[in-house]
């Protein structure tokens, strides 16, 4: 299986991004985005939730790919991305549409983030079937053949346990070829790490994960590659970190992802303190960039 040729650029050195959830004010996304352009960031990242997360969900949040267009339009050589969409919040042929488009837009910089969805509380506010855990994955490897398709073919049908397309159109196709980089975020050793095999560019994990617990994951997605015939080295190994208030703290949990595989870091801000945050991660990048 060969990677898709939008993820060549995911090569060499561990490259960094930042990430602000969409519940944040508008302004704060643009200081933490024009920081991550101007500085020299690799990539920089939303989520996708439609209820704040924590204990109260009834806080401001916005959209998720609304804010990707956005960031598309604001920055101008970052690569750009959603850390992950949730699959079960939209069909898969009107996600690979708006994908597409904010490809467009960004001149073909998008990082397409997608996973199974976990927050119940969306789905039952808003009607949305949530689902057991295994029918969730189920319709993600669903959605990644659907996307795929859509992105790659002139026309696709498809019959599905909770999919069907039906000689469906999708033009324009993405300005990378064949489809940007699809990242595909969990920690599942089944399922999870089974369908980053078959589908991915990119795997994701959270840092809840610790250094040792992500190695032990990055090999059980070399054993889900070698099942399929895939070569593990086309799939990058990534982290997400929370930005920590002193810097030599930030550089040592740096460090100790990149020594367990870690090929790309995302530093995430906190909505209230994100472009402080961002401006002093910005100021480490140099000494970032000499880790690994």
């Amino acid at each position: 299986m060969e990677p898709s040729p939008g993820a060549t650029w995911l090569t060499g050195a561990v490259r960094y991004g930042l990430k602000l959830s969409q519940q944040a004010p508008i302004d704060e996304y643009r200081a933490v985005w024009r920081i991550a352009d101007d500085a020299g960031f690799d990539h920089v990242w939303n989520m996708d939730h439609f209820a704040t997360i924590g204990a109260d969900p009834s806080g401001d949040i916005f959209d998720a790919w609304t804010l990707l267009a956005a960031m598309a339009e604001t920055t101008t050589r970052v690569r750009i991305g959603c850390m992950v969409s949730g699959n079960t919040y939209r069909h898969p042929g009107v996600l690979a549409k708006q994908a597409v488009t904010v490809d467009h837009l960004s001149g073909g910089r998008l990082e397409f983030g997608l996973g199974a969805a976990w927050a119940e509380y969306e789905h039952t506010m808003f009607g949305l079937r949530f689902g057991t855990a295994g029918e969730r994955l189920d319709r993600l490897e669903e959605a990644c053949q659907i996307v795929r398709s859509l992105w790659t073919q002139e026309r696709t049908t498809f019959a599905g346990q909770h999919y069907t397309l039906d000689d469906a159109v999708a033009e324009p196709k993405p300005v990378q070829s064949p489809y940007p980089p699809i990242w595909i975020g969990g920690t599942g050793r089944k399922r999870t790490l089974r369908i980053t095999a078959l589908y991915a560019d990119v795997w994701n994990a959270t840092g809840d994960s610790s250094p040792d617990e992500f190695a032990e994951l990055s090999g059980v997605l070399d054993a889900h590659c070698a099942d399929v015939g895939r070569d593990p080295g086309q799939i990058r190994r990534t982290v997400q970190l929370r930005l920590r208030d002193r810097p030599d703290d930030v550089l040592a949990d740096v460090d100790s992802y990149a020594r367990a595989g870690a090929d790309d870091v995302v530093l995430i801000t906190r909505a209230g303190t994100a472009e402080a945050q961002a401006a002093a991660a910005a100021e480490l990048l140099p000494r970032l960039r000499d880790i690994g």
